[in-house]
C-alpha cells in the first residue's frame, strides 16, 4: 500500500464528524475556553506576589487568590465538558465506522474474499478501529487544547517581556524538523505493527478453527512454535516502535529544558537590574512550563495522529473495496410465482479469478440446458467436475467469463440480486451454522414479511422445514428443543445432523429455486431416503438444482446431466442414462462397489 500523508488519510474522517457537529462545536469551545482561562491563573499569582511585595492590605492579596480558586474550577468544569463530549464522540465515531466496514464487508463478493485473511480482516476490525478512534477524539482534543493553551501563554509572554520570550524559543527552533523526521517514522513502524499483528491474529484463527486437526495430526509443538514466531517478530516490531516513541517526549522536553535554563539565565539578570519584577519573573516560569507541557503533549498528539493515519488507510482499503466480479447493476424483480422459476444456461463458460497474466483454468464450458420451472435437475459427476461452481454462479457468488444464465427468459444479470437471492434456498457443502439457537438457525433466512399474515407463530414454519429435514425429531430431542443454543460453528452437531439443520434452513424460506450441493453427504443411508422421500413432495412446486456424488440422491430427478472437465457429457433420467452407459454407469458402479466395500 503507498505511503500517505496524515492530513490527507485523516480528512475521510470528516463525514464521520458531521451528524455530530454540535456536540464538536461544544467541545471544543470547551477546551479553548478551558486553556484561556488557565492562562489568566499566573497573572492573578503575579499580582499577589507584588502586592506582598508592596506590603498591600490582607483583603488585596486575597482578591488574587480567590480569583485564582474560581478560574481554576471554571477551568476544571470546561475540561470535564470537553472530555465527555470529545471522548464520547470518538466512541461513535469508531461505533460508526465499525458498522460502515461491516456492512461493506457483507456486500463483497466469494472473489474478493479469495484474496484476504480473516485474521487480517479482524485485525483491521479491532486493533485498527481502536487507532482510529484515539486520533478521532482523544488525539483532537489534546491537539486543540495544545496549539489554543500554547498560544495563549505565548502571548501572555509576549506581554510580560518580548525579549525574555525571545531567549526562551531560541532552542524550540528544531522542534519542526524533529516532529516531522519522528511523525513519518511513527507512521511506518505503526503499520508495520499492525501488519504483524493481523499475522498473528491470522495464525491463532486459523488454529483455533482447525485445533481438531491440529491434533489428528500431532502438531501442538509445532504450531505453537510458529506462533511464537510470529509472537517474536510482532514483539521486535513493537519494540521498535516503543523506542521511537521513546525518544519523542525527551526530545521535546530537551528542548523545553534548554528554553528554561535560558529563563532562568537571562529573566535573573532581567530582574536584578529591575527590568521585571518578582511577580512578572515568577508568572513568566509558569506561562513557560504551560507553553512546555504543548509541547510535549505535541509529540504525544503526533504519535496518534500518525498511529490513526496509519490505521485508518488499512481500514479504507476495506470501506473502499469494489466485488472483484459481482455488480448489483440489475434492477428488475419477477412476479411472484407458485411454480418455480425456470433456467436456461446457454453457452456458459467459467473460470476462477486468476492473477493478472496468468492463463486461466476453466472450470465450466460451453454449458447449454434449461431447467423447466418446478422441475429438479441433477448434476453429478467427479470431484472437480464443476458441480460446485456451477450453482455458484445461479446464486452469483460469481459471473460467467462466457455466455449467459436465463431466469425466465431474462438475463441473470439484469436481476436486482436482493431479490434474487430471496428466491433462493441454498445448501452448501459444508454447512455453516451460528452459536444461536438451534432455532434461530432454522429461521435464519425468514423476515417479517414471511409470517402468515393470521399472526402464526414462525414456529409451525420451521417445524415443518425440520420434519422435511428427517431433523424434527433430533431438535425434540434436545435438552431445550428449538431453544437450544449451538457451539460455535455447530460444533455440539453431528456432520449429517449439521446438513439436515441447514436443509431445514433452506426450506424455511418456502425458496422458489433450491440448490442442494452435495447437501445429503455426512447422513447415513437410512436417513438419506427418509429426506428424499420428504423432499419429493416439498420440490413439487419448486425448482430444483441438485448436485451430488450420491447417485441415489438424484436418481428419481426429471433430468441428469453428467459432468465431466467442466463440460456435459452426457444428459437423461436415469433409466436413459443407464441404458446408454458411459460416465454416469461408470459412476454408478463404482459407488456400488465401494458401498459393497463398506459393507464388509
Amino acid at each position: 500500500m503507498p505511503t500517505v500523508r496524515s492530513p490527507q488519510v485523516l480528512r475521510r474522517l470528516l463525514p464521520y464528524y458531521h451528524p455530530y457537529r454540535g456536540q464538536v462545536a461544544v467541545g471544543l469551545a470547551s477546551v479553548v475556553v478551558a486553556a484561556a482561562l488557565s492562562t489568566l491563573v499566573p497573572g492573578f499569582l503575579q499580582r499577589g506576589i507584588d502586592a506582598l511585595r508592596d506590603g498591600a492590605h490582607t483583603r488585596e492579596v486575597m482578591r488574587p487568590a480567590l480569583l485564582m480558586l474560581a478560574t481554576a474550577l471554571a477551568a476544571g468544569v470546561l475540561r470535564f465538558v470537553m472530555r465527555e463530549l470529545l471522548n464520547g464522540l470518538s466512541r461513535r465515531i469508531e461505533t460508526d465506522l465499525r458498522r460502515d466496514l461491516f456492512a461493506r464487508l457483507t456486500g463483497l463478493d466469494a472473489a474478493w474474499y479469495a484474496r484476504w485473511r480473516t485474521g487480517d480482516l479482524m485485525a483491521r476490525l479491532t486493533n485498527d478501529l481502536s487507532a482510529v478512534r484515539m486520533a478521532a477524539g482523544p488525539a483532537l482534543m489534546y491537539f486543540v487544547n495544545t496549539v489554543a493553551g500554547g498560544l495563549f501563554a505565548l502571548g501572555m509572554m509576549l506581554r510580560l517581556s518580548p525579549s525574555l520570550t525571545l531567549w526562551a524559543l531560541l532552542p524550540m527552533v528544531g522542534l519542526p524538523l524533529l516532529m516531522l523526521r519522528l511523525g513519518r517514522l511513527v507512521h511506518a513502524r505503526f503499520e508495520a505493527v499492525q501488519q504483524e499483528f493481523a499475522q498473528l491474529t491470522t495464525r491463532a484463527q486459523e488454529n483455533l478453527s482447525g485445533v481438531r486437526v491440529v491434533r489428528a495430526f500431532r502438531q501442538e509443538d509445532a504450531e505453537v512454535a510458529r506462533f511464537r514466531a510470529l509472537g517474536e517478530t510482532y514483539l521486535a516490531s513493537n519494540m521498535r516502535l516503543a523506542r521511537l516513541n521513546g525518544l519523542m517526549s525527551p526530545g521535546f522536553a530537551l528542548l523545553a529544558g534548554l528554553g528554561g535554563a535560558i529563563t532562568v539565565g537571562v529573566g535573573g539578570a532581567q530582574l536584578l537590574e529591575g527590568r521585571i519584577t518578582v511577580g512578572e519573573f515568577v508568572a513568566f516560569g509558569i506561562y513557560l512550563a504551560m507553553l512546555t507541557w504543548p509541547l510535549i503533549a505535541l509529540g504525544w498528539t503526533t504519535n496518534l495522529f500518525q498511529r490513526g493515519a496509519a490505521s485508518l488507510a488499512r481500514v479504507l482499503e476495506l470501506l473502499d473495496a469494489e466485488p472483484v466480479l459481482v455488480r448489483d447493476r440489475g434492477t428488475r424483480v419477477l412476479p411472484p410465482t407458485s411454480v418455480g422459476r425456470r433456467l436456461s444456461f446457454r453457452g456458459v463458460g467459467f473460470h476462477y479469478p486468476v492473477a493478472d497474466g496468468a492463463a486461466p483454468r476453466w472450470v465450466l464450458r460451453d454449458l447449454t440446458f434449461d431447467v423447466p420451472a418446478g422441475t429438479t435437475l441433477a448434476i453429478v459427476g467427479a470431484t472437480g467436475s464443476g458441480k460446485s461452481a456451477l450453482l455458484d454462479l445461479v446464486t452469483r457468488a460469481y459471473d460467467p467469463q462466457e455466455g449467459e444464465i436465463l431466469v425466465d427468459d431474462v438475463p441473470l444479470t439484469e436481476l436486482a440480486l436482493g431479490p434474487w437471492r430471496a428466491e433462493l434456498g441454498a445448501v452448501p457443502q459444508e454447512a455453516l451454522l451460528f452459536s444461536e439457537t438451534i432455532g434461530e438457525n432454522v429461521a435464519y433466512g425468514l423476515t417479517r414479511h414471511d409470517q402468515d399474515p393470521q399472526g402464526d407463530d414462525v414456529l409451525a414454519r420451521i417445524s415443518e422445514a425440520a420434519r422435511t429435514a428427517q431433523l424434527l425429531e433430533t431438535i425434540t430431542a434436545l435438552p431445550d428443543g428449538f431453544a437450544t443454543r449451538l457451539g460455535e460453528r455447530g460444533i455440539n452437531l453431528s456432520g449429517g445432523q449439521k446438513q439436515r439443520t441447514a436443509l431445514a434452513r433452506a426450506l424455511a424460506r418456502n425458496p422458489s429455486v433450491v440448490l442442494l450441493d452435495d447437501a445429503l453427504s455426512a447422513v447415513d443411508t437410512q436417513t438419506e431416503a427418509a429426506i428424499l422421500h420428504g423432499l419429493r413432495d416439498a420440490l413439487a412446486s419448486r425448482t430444483a438444482l441438485v448436485a451430488s456424488h450420491r447417485l441415489s440422491a438424484v436418481r428419481d430427478a426429471e433430468h441428469i446431466i453428467v459432468l465431466d472437465g467442466g463440460r456435459v457429457v452426457q444428459s437423461g433420467t436415469h433409466e436413459q442414462l443407464l441404458r446408454e452407459g458411459g460416465r454416469y454407469a461408470d459412476l454408478l458402479q463404482r459407488q456400488q462397489w465401494l458401498e459393497d466395500i463398506e459393507a464388509a
